[in-house]
This record gives C-alpha cells, structure tokens and sequence, in this order.
C-alpha cells in the first residue's frame, strides 16, 4: 500500500503546483485516483472547465492548463474523443472544443426512409427533426449524430442540419450487387439506407451482379463523397431458398452464430442431474418433485419444454404448481452463455427456421422439460381459492420428472371426450388434467372480474410446400388448451412480479400503460361520432376498455369498434420500473415463464433466487438492460415481418389480375391498406386508385373521404379489388378497384344517394363471404409456443406487445393499373443509364482515394504521443416484367412517430402455432 502511495505521489510530483492543484480540485479526484497513478481530469470536470471558460477552447489549451504529459496523452485524447462521440462536446472547424448544450445542439439517432429523406429521434423524447435528402447524404441509417433546429418544413415539422457524426453505426450492409457503365456498387437491402456503396477495386470476394452479398464499409458517407465498401461475403442467388431469411438476419443484424466460447461451455454442460445440482450455486437446496405427475403442454411441432403444471383439489380451492426449466443454474452471470443470450435477447421464429437465444445443448436438451427425465426446475407453488384468487404462493428451486409431453389438441380432445378414445390411453393422468381445466374455469371468474380486456383476432399459419414456399395460409384454431396453459402461465407472472416487489428487490418487470393523452382524445373523438362513450375519465382502466367491449360486441360494426380500442394502446415495454400491465389489469407483472427463450425471465429468475438466499442480484444499470431487451424483441418482429412478407409477395405472384374481396385494416393518408379474405395476405390500395376525386385523410376517424363525390373509406370496411402488382424486390403487392370505368360510373348516382350516410363502401360485395374462426386473445397473454421453424403463435398478445405495427414504405402513385400487369421481377445486370449515374465514371477514381480522417485535438495531441422493404430478385426464367425502379416519394410525407404511419402497416402473420409468449 505504501509503495503505490509512493508511486503515485512522486508522479504527481513532476506537476507544476498549479496544475496539480487544479487537478486535485476535480469533483471526481478520489475515483480517479483509484484508476490511475496520476489522475485524469474526469469528464464532468473538464465540461466545468469549459463553461467557466465561457467560451469554446483549444485543445492545447487543456493541454496546458492541465500539464498533460506525454505519457497521459493518449488517455486524455480517448476522454475528449469519447465525450465528442456521446455528444457532451463538439469539435467545430478550428479545432476548439465546444460544449454541445451551449450550441443549442440535439443528440439523436438517424431514421432513414426510402425516398431519401430522414429524421431525427432526439434522445431527449422531443419531437423528431425533419432532415432532407443533402443532409442524409453524410449519413446511414441508425447513424448517431447532433443536430440543430434550422426551423420548420411546408408541414410545420421541426427540420434539422446535421453538424456532426457521433457514431457510424453501420460497419457491415447487406445487399443486391450491380453494375454499371464499369462501376460496381451496392444496394442495400434495407431501403432506409438509400445511398449506393462503392466497391473499392481491391479487396472485394468475386461475385456475379445480381447476386445478394454482404459488403464491409471502409469509409462512411460525408458530404463531398459516398461509403465505399469491400464484398466479405456471397450469400448467393435472390431467389435461393431461405435466402429472405438470411437478408433478414444480416439486415437487422440479429446474432445468429454463437461464439467459440459459447459453443464450448453449451459442450461441457452436462445432459443430466448431476448429484451437485440438487444444491444451487447460490446455496440453495433443491426439492424433490419427482413423484409430482407434472406434465407439459405444447405445440405438435414444439422441441423446447420451458413450463410444466399440476394442479389438484384442496378444499374448496386448489393448488397449482407451475415448474420451470431452471436455464440460470447452467447459465451463470457473464460467462460465455450468458453473454450470447444478453447480445440476442431472445429467441426469433422465422417461418420453418428459429434462430435460438441459447445452443441446442440446453434449449432442447438439459434444459428441457422432456418427459420421463430428471431436469432442475425453479417452481411457483400457488393456493388458489375457489374464486380463481391467488391467496398464498411460494418460490423454490427443485428436481421434477415430466410424466407425458401433451399437445394443446390432444388435451382438448381428452377433456371434450373424457371416455373418448385419446382420454383412455392417457387414463392415469386424466384426473390431474380435469382439476387444471376446474381451475381453468375459475380463473376465468377472475379474469372477468379483474377487468381485463380480450380482443376476438384471427390468427394464421402458413403452409409450405418441399421448395420452402407458402402453399397456402389458413387460420389457426385455439382451444382450451391454449388459454388453460395461458391462466397458468399469467398466475406464475404475477406471483413473480409480487415477490420482487414486496421484498424490494430490482428486476426488469413487463410494463404496458395506458393509452397517451393523444390517443385517447382521437378515441374518445371517434367514439362520440359513434354514440358511444369511455369511461375512466382521464385515466381510464382496463376494466372500463372491457366493459365499452361489451357493451358494442352485439353491434354490427364491432370490429371497427376493436381495431380502434386496440390501435389506442401503448407497446409494452421491459422496465425496472413497477408501472403495472394495463391490458391484463395486472398492479405489477413480470415475466418468468420462458427464460429458455428470453433473458429477461433469466433475470428474473436471478432476482428470485437472490431473495430466497438474502442477497442482492445486480447485473449493472437496469434501465440499459431493459431498454435493451425491448429493442432486441422489436428487431426481432421486424425481421419475421420482413420475411412473411417477402413470402407472402412470392405467394401472390401468379395471382396478378385475379379479383379479390376483403376488409380495409389500416388507412393511411396515401392509401387504404386491405386484408384478403381466405387469403390473409395484405396490400395497398393507393389513393390514386379511389376515384377520380380529391381525398382527405381523416386520423382521428381512420378514413379517406372524397371531396366531391362524398366516398368515404374507413377501417373495417369491406371492398372488392384485383391484384394489379406483386414487386418481389421491395416487397410490396398493390391493389386496384375491381369495378370497371362503367361500374364505376353508374354508380355514381347510389354514392350521391348515399351522402346523409356516415360512410360509404365502394365497392360492396354481392356477398359477404363467412366469418372467419375467430379467438378470445387477451393482451400481453402467454400463448401457445412458436412451432419449430414459426413464429411465435401470441406473441404477447396485440395489446401488450403488438401494438399497431409501423407503417410500410409508401407504394409510388400510378397513374394507371392496366388489366394485364405483370410481376416486377429483378432488375437486369446492366440497366440503362441514370440521371443520378451519369457522371459516376468520371468521378470513381476520386470517390475511391482514401482522405485523410485526422481531427484538429488529434493534430495538436500528435506533438505529445498520439495515439422495412427488401429486394428480392427472381430466376432468370421468371423474369416477366419491365425492370423495377426506385419510386418516387408520396406526396406526403410521414414522420416514423406520426400517427398515420404507425397505423398503417400490415400486422405481422402468425406462423404454425406452438411457442407460447408469456
């Protein structure tokens, strides 16, 4: 101790006495000193520095006022640089080094969109800042920058000028590869990074224009030059099977190798109870649930058994068990496992494919609940009175031994048919079945009771055929089964979430509150147009959502009532904060049932176990982990959505010119989107396909109205159109009206009729066809398990965690759809010249010559010692249409928070069911 004293006190002693003493006088001084031998000014003392100073310095001038030696120079060149890229300082054209907030800058993240344009999301929650094409030229999308506010565009949206770049996010970009004029460069995939990549002339793996390829960036984009990148990878053919899977992973950059170390550690864990687990690394005693005629329920195509239940009578109540696999027993804080399952946050289920969170070793194997082997559990033992109320529970580790792996149909059977044939085979676990579908019914009491809302959805799956494309897609039938599963599942949530509260014990708890003030006046608008009313006042419950439910369900135009109660929800978040579940009318509400396949259940799970042994689980700052592991469960549905869709544009690309009927499902001010009967597959209607008439985007109300001839076209209405395009390579389908010009004409005179009328559908169907099956999904609501290879089947319920999805890119106006159109199908190689190509040859060489890169404070420091749309291609034979193009922008223009473009995008399609969400 003495000798580090003596170090550090004869390095401060080459300081001049006043730069030690100005050293000595930082706030941060003793935590400085902890790290090192001569202490560096700290970041909070050096911006109290420059705002004493009042005025911008030279970083020589730090220099100099803090005597920085040689040997510090790197250091405080790491501190200067780290504060510019956190945006606390600016380095402006000379060099001085500026205080960012005396600037009247603003920190945000770049949102790109198609057409060229962007926004800014400021970090602060203002407002998004408006940025043209010129100024998203210096930058990619998810770029981090500072902006300042320059005033207003046409549509009274905060506009921003970039004036610096904190972080270029976008070190790797997938995309199509193509040449021209002998200039090859890249399109990017992500067509919210509208900027071609240059190909430098070295360096590149070989590849065919046309093909998909995966480009590293050498330099980024700056205002005087385009990126310029190299080909690292050939990912193949656009039309390969499983390519659209393999854009997606590489397109929002979803982990989907696990590490060398990963990999290792998932060998070594054993594949059975081993005699030292039945004690837990924190010190916990295992009990023994072997005899305990637990089973799990699952999907047919399920290969990963997360939870297992018995329930049986006691009294006038009953006692349920709920075990879970015990994934933190093998997975222990910052080893190589748990690294990898932080980086993915969750499990994704593409349709047939399913990128893990965890190797199979413990996914489908040790930590399985498979039948009829030992497994470590962590279990929520619950007594529940005859009223569906939790009255006491109780946290425990434990060894059980699954008795049968059921499915959700089987069980349905078995307790349709008690002396049915299926109910025989499995006669000694008949019992234990019917008390949990007894316990089932009284949790549905309480459920009614508590106010929790249940929005009637449809959900679907799609069918592939041996090539790996949709055959067909068909509604999914739910049961019992799934909901008595589900009422399991919520009880166990909601046990942990109480625990962690009561004993005051920091976790991630699943927080969905109540719909924003904005939303809630439009609702309350829309209702009152309807004779209808919420109630709650200013602060409405979920019981008062249920109960307006009830009272419309027996309307005629209830699904336009539960499409608008559900578009009024908030998304539900990961938070450390206690803020409570407003759809599932829940106080506090955690998730703990699936950690196999989502880290925040690990953490949860941590935390448990922590209060069970009196101590203190902290992984670090809260508030970044669940902010985190909600944005890795958005990138997540934004990839499977990525891929449904490009399937489903594949699926419809022989149906060009067939005629349709179906139901609007979002309005937008460009367009009407609409939902197919039978076929489920959604596209847009463009609003110059309406009519000849101007129309009016009404938000509050949802739909577009006719200036003149009074049409008016609203959510849930039904309509008849024909496919008029299917473009593979943005991932689009566009509808047309299926009246022909005289239809149209003579019914101009029944629209006149109908103009006293609140709405008029064009066209009406001769018929409505049958409603389709239907199912009660309750908001944020654990579900069936996604099959092996789909996608979750509930994902956590449309109010909780699917609110609604963020709009598509615009689709470009038409002039005209003519009755013959035809695919767009990949570009050529070479494609005739473009105005924005023109003058590529002639500046390649320039574009392609490295810049220098150094900053002024790295000059200065030298002296010392310085340190959502896809583009999909198809075969060569498949090649029937005129080469597609970049559309133009709309001519309105939306910003990623504003309330046309979350409203107007297609819900995600469910894949085979089977993966419950909890």
């Amino acid at each position: 101790m003495s000798n580090t004293k003596s170090k550090k006190n004869t390095s401060s002693s080459k300081l001049p006495r006043a730069a030690l003493k100005l050293r000595q006088a930082d706030p941060f001084y003793e935590q400085e000193l902890a790290r090192y031998a001569q202490p560096m000014p700290s970041r909070g003392y050096l911006l109290q520095i420059l705002a004493e100073h009042g005025a911008p310095m030279m970083p020589e001038e730090l220099v100099a006022m803090f005597a920085i030696q040689p040997e510090e120079s790197e250091f405080f060149s790491r501190r200067i640089n780290a504060m510019a890229r956190e945006g606390e300082v600016v380095i402006n054209r000379k060099g001085a080094i500026c205080i960012a907030e005396k600037l009247d800058l603003i920190k945000g993240r770049v949102v790109g969109h198609p057409d060229g344009f962007g926004f800014v999301v400021p970090d602060d929650g203002s407002p998004d800042l408006f940025v043209g094409p010129r100024e998203m030229h210096k930058v990619l999308h998810r770029d981090r920058v500072m902006v300042r506010e320059i005033g207003v565009d046409r549509r009274g949206r905060r506009e921003g000028k970039i004036v610096e770049v904190l972080e270029h996010v976008n070190s790797r970009v997938v995309g199509r590869l193509k040449e021209e004029r002998g200039a090859r460069f890249v399109l990017a995939e992500d067509r919210r990074i509208t900027q071609e990549i240059l190909l430098a002339p070295e360096g590149s793996l070989p590849a065919e224009p046309g093909q998909i390829v995966t480009v590293e960036l050498l330099s980024q984009p700056s205002k005087y030059s385009q990126a310029v990148g190299r080909i690292v990878e050939v990912l193949g053919n656009y039309a390969d099977p499983g390519m659209e899977i393999e854009i997606a992973l590489r397109k929002h950059d979803l982990p989907h190798e696990f590490s060398a170390e990963a990999e290792a550690q998932a060998k070594k864990t054993p594949q059975k109870v081993l005699k030292k687990d039945w004690q837990t690394p924190e010190g916990l005693k295992r009990e023994d649930l072997r005899d305990m005629p637990l089973v799990t329920i699952d999907g047919e195509t399920a290969r990963d058994f997360d939870d297992a239940v018995y329930a049986e009578k006691q009294g006038r109540g009953w006692r349920l068990v709920v075990a879970i696999a015990d994934v933190s027993h093998y997975v222990r804080p910052k080893d190589a496992l748990d690294e990898t399952g932080y980086e993915r946050g969750n499990s994704v289920y593409f349709p047939r494919r399913v990128i893990p969170m965890l190797p199979e070793q413990l996914s489908n194997g040790i930590c399985s609940l498979n039948p009829d082997v030992e497994r470590c559990c962590m279990v929520c033992d619950m007594q529940i009175d005859a009223k569906g109320q939790v009255k006491q529970y109780r946290f425990y580790p434990a060894v059980m031994l699954s008795k049968a792996r059921f499915t959700y149909t089987e069980v349905a059977q078995i307790l349709a048919e008690p002396k049915g044939e299926a109910a025989q085979r499995r006669k000694a676990l008949l019992p234990h079945l019917q008390n949990l579908y007894g316990l089932f019914q009284a949790m549905l009491k309480a459920r009614s009771q508590r106010g929790a809302i249940d929005f009637a959805t449809t959900e679907t799956q799609m069918i592939f055929n041996e090539q790996g494309k949709i055959e067909r897609i068909e509604p999914v039938q739910r049961n019992d089964a799934h909901r008595l599963i589900e009422e399991c599942m919520l009880a166990a949530n909601v046990c942990a979430a109480n625990f962690l509260a009561e004993h005051k014990h920091a976790s991630l708890y699943r927080v969905h509150e109540g719909p924003s003030e904005r939303k809630l006046e439009n609702l309350r608008r829309f209702l009152g147009e309807h004779g209808l009313s919420l109630g709650g006042g200013d602060e409405p419950q979920a019981s008062d959502y249920a109960a307006l439910m009830e009272q419309v369900k027996t309307r005629p135009d209830v699904d336009l009532m539960q499409t608008m109660l559900l578009r009024s929800m908030q998304q539900a978040v990961y938070s450390p904060e206690q803020l409570g579940h407003f759809g599932l009318a829940y106080d506090a509400y955690a998730h703990f049932t699936s950690p196999i396949r989502r880290y925040p259940d690990l953490l949860v799970h941590r935390s448990i176990k922590a209060v069970l042994k009196g101590q203190t689980y902290a992984p670090g700052k809260w508030e970044e982990i669940g902010a985190h592991c909600s944005s890795t469960e958005r990138r997540a549905d934004e990839a499977t959505r990525d891929v449904q869709n490009w399937l489903k544009c594949y699926f419809m690309r022989d149906r060009i010119g067939e005629v349709y009927e179906g139901v609007i499902s979002a309005v937008t001010s460009f367009g009407v989107f609409v939902l197919l009967d039978g076929l489920f597959v959604e596209g847009l209607l463009h609003i110059s396909e309406l009519g000849k008439d101007y129309f009016h985007y009404d938000e509050a109300k949802h739909v577009l109205r006719g200036e003149h001839g009074g049409q008016v076209y609203g959510l849930t209405d039904r309509i008849r159109i024909r496919v008029a395009r299917v473009d593979l390579e943005t991932s689009k389908i566009d509808f047309a009206l299926a009246q022909a010009p005289a239809e149209q004409a003579a019914s101009k005179a029944t629209r006149a009729g109908r103009a006293g009328a609140n709405k008029t559908v064009a066209p009406a169907p001769a018929a409505a066809p049958a409603p389709l099956p239907a199912k009660t999904l309750p908001a944020d609501m654990p579900a069936s398990k996604p099959a092996r290879g789909a996608r979750r089947s509930k994902a956590d319920a449309p109010i909780a965690d699917a609110p609604a999805p963020a709009a598509p890119a615009k689709s470009a106006p038409k002039a005209r759809v003519k009755q013959a159109a035809s695919v767009a199908a990949a570009e050529p190689d070479h494609q005739p010249d473009s105005p924005r190509l023109a003058k590529r040859p002639a500046q390649v060489a320039a574009l392609l010559s490295p810049k220098p890169q150094s900053s002024p404070l790295d000059v200065v420091l030298a002296q010392l010692d310085t340190p959502k749309t896809k583009t999909k291609a198809k075969p060569a034979a498949e090649k029937t249409a005129a080469p597609a193009k970049r559309r133009k922008a709309p001519a309105k223009l939306l910003s990623p928070e504003s309330g046309a473009d979350k409203l107007s995008a297609p819900k995600p399609t469910k894949a085979k069911p089977g993966k419950r969400s909890n």
